[in-house]
């Protein structure tokens, strides 16, 4: 049996296993993929010490550290249930984490699964998933070299994708839903001053169209408009990824991990970490700060249960 099993590998997961490892705690981390969205960011110009890296970057930097100590690393296994076992006294538990076919028992937990894109649910959009719409521009914005595109969404991950794809793409129009444009303000001038981008803002998007693949998004302003592209880059946030703890401990109303400021969940010996949680900004920095608080109340919390 584990101390502590850590259920995803982003900057909170990895910065939790850093500071369980330096507690000298038996920890296993459990990760679908390594980095989480952090992976996906094209540029990340706020993370201290780094006045400009890619999200690739940085992770490999994080990954690189957390092997230098040895923790139980098992990369593409995504746990899929988390339950707890009663002690012999029911005064307290531990924990069975399912994970595939495979099953791992710790007496504590840290949840930091993050998030997931969020989908358009809109015509066209699952037979073309793959097939021109993207969900992650790092990954996918090289195959769109001189082609027309859209990019759906209007913070900061729809601003993003855009800025990359101006070194890319022909052609990039912005399709957001509200009336201007949220996200950094940096990033948001760059956006603007390219003659690439054509910013639809109040628009919204009612169907993709195709035949193998993608070759227009139908879109809604003040009148209907059809725009040919051969890819669309759906950017329009994401939802914490807790579909396998749902019932077990206690959510908000964005079914984000209600925690406490020692990053205790509403059960005992499971804490949670990251941008699954309801704490505020959705930042690497604050991801990084939390894990390592999680990490420690794990800590503290075994040491008073010996």
């Amino acid at each position: 049996m584990y101390d502590l099993i850590i259920i995803g590998a982003g900057p909170a997961g990895l910065t939790a296993a850093i500071y369980a490892a330096r507690k000298k705690l038996n920890t296993l981390v459990l990760a679908k993929d390594v980095g989480g969205q952090a992976a996906l960011s094209w540029e990340v110009e706020n993370y201290l010490g780094y006045n400009l890296i890619s999200g690739a970057e940085l992770v490999m930097k994080f990954r690189e550290h957390v092997e230098k100590f040895g923790v139980d690393f098992k990369e593409g296994t995504e746990a899929t249930s988390l339950k707890p076992v009663d002690s012999p006294a029911k005064t307290d538990y531990s924990f069975e984490v399912s994970a595939g076919d495979e099953m791992f028992q710790a007496k504590t937990v840290i949840v930091a699964s993050g998030k997931t894109p969020r989908r358009l649910n809109v015509p066209g959009e699952k037979e073309f998933a793959g097939k021109g719409i993207a969900y992650c521009a790092t990954c996918d914005a090289p195959l769109f070299q001189g082609k027309d595109v859209a990019v759906v969404g209007g913070g900061n991950a729809a601003l993003d994708a855009a800025f990359q794809l101006t070194k890319i793409a022909n052609k990039i129009y912005l399709v957001n839903v509200n009336k201007g444009l949220d996200g950094d303000e940096v990033t948001r001038e760059k956006v603007k001053k390219s003659d690439k981008v054509e910013i639809l803002n109040n628009t919204e998007t009612v169907e993709i169209k195709g035949e193998k693949f993608v070759s227009a998004i139908v879109v809604k302003g003040k009148e209907e408009r059809e725009i040919p592209v051969q890819g669309i880059f759906v950017e329009i946030g994401s939802v914490p990824a807790v579909e396998f703890l749902r019932g077990l401990v206690e959510l908000n109303e964005s079914n984000e991990i209600k925690v406490s400021n020692r990053n205790e969940t509403s059960v005992p010996g499971i804490f949670a970490a990251g941008d699954c949680t309801n704490v505020l900004e959705k930042q690497i920095i604050i991801a990084a700060g939390e894990g390592a608080k999680a990490a420690l109340s794990a800590y503290s919390y075994l040491v008073r249960r010996k």
